[in-house]
């Protein structure tokens, strides 16, 4: 914007007067650098209070909560994002790196199998992740995962197959509110925490019915959103025990 502004005032005068506006357009300059200071906090402030509030509320919540938690007006926010499908879908694929991230650490960090599923669930719990883990991607896990049907197979046979479809959309179920989300972010997601799945059955250490969708459901059910922060902890700690004791297998 300031180069244009000093273009501008250059093509106006000459001589010294070409000085006397480069001289301006400095000062334009420098006067502009705390607005782009104050333009990234505000961002950080909304995506912060954005995370804060569809952690609480779901991603149905509307902008004005974002605003408000933000401490901002609600044209601040949609300045930056010019609907709410944006901001959604810019929380979605940030959750989902990071939920990706977190298992890629578990398989890399973790020779035995169980320990390796066991440190992502709890790593991905203790950082909320699950309170914004996008729904479609739980919905198209559950779509997905086809049981065989071969009468010739037994009951223990028939292991759910993992798929993972294109063109995953975000649908959080809220008038308007719906947005792209990432396919090969999501992908991605969904083929690292097989990886953990598959590692776990193969060892015998995992229930021959649990899916992926299973798993990433894990993590969405053991992160409630509690006022009290320690109490949040304690009840999301206490409630994972118990999902990762489903989730075991037990010998006959």
């Amino acid at each position: 914007m300031h180069v244009q502004d000093t273009h501008w005032q250059s093509a106006a005068v000459s001589g010294s007067g070409s000085a006397s506006a480069e001289s301006n357009g400095r000062a334009g300059a420098a006067r502009s650098a705390p607005l782009r200071v104050d333009a990234q906090r505000n961002l950080e402030h909304v995506l912060r209070a954005a995370r804060e509030v569809f952690g609480e509320l779901g991603y149905g919540a509307p902008m004005e909560d974002v605003a408000r938690r933000a401490r901002v007006g609600v044209g601040t926010v949609y300045r930056r994002f010019p609907s709410k499908d944006v901001l959604v879908r810019r929380i979605a694929e940030e959750e989902t790196s990071r939920l990706t991230d977190q298992a890629r650490t578990a398989l890399g960090q973790e020779e035995e199998p169980w320990s390796a599923l066991s440190r992502f669930l709890r790593t991905s719990v203790a950082s909320g992740a699950g309170r914004l883990l996008p729904p479609q991607v739980l919905r198209v896990g559950v779509e997905e995962s086809g049981v065989l049907d071969d009468p010739a197979q037994t009951s223990d046979e028939r292991v759910p197959q993992q798929r993972v479809a294109p063109g995953i959309r975000l649908v959080d179920g809220g008038p308007g509110t719906e947005a792209e989300l990432d396919d090969s972010g999501a992908s991605e997601l969904l083929e690292v925490v097989g990886q953990l799945v598959d590692r776990a059955r193969a060892a015998g250490e995992l229930r021959g019915d649990v899916t992926v969708a299973d798993v990433l459901l894990v993590i969405a059910t053991a992160a409630p959103s509690l006022p009290d922060p320690t109490q949040q902890a304690a009840a999301s700690s206490r409630l994972l025990d118990i999902l990762l004791e489903g989730l075991r297998s037990r010998p006959l």
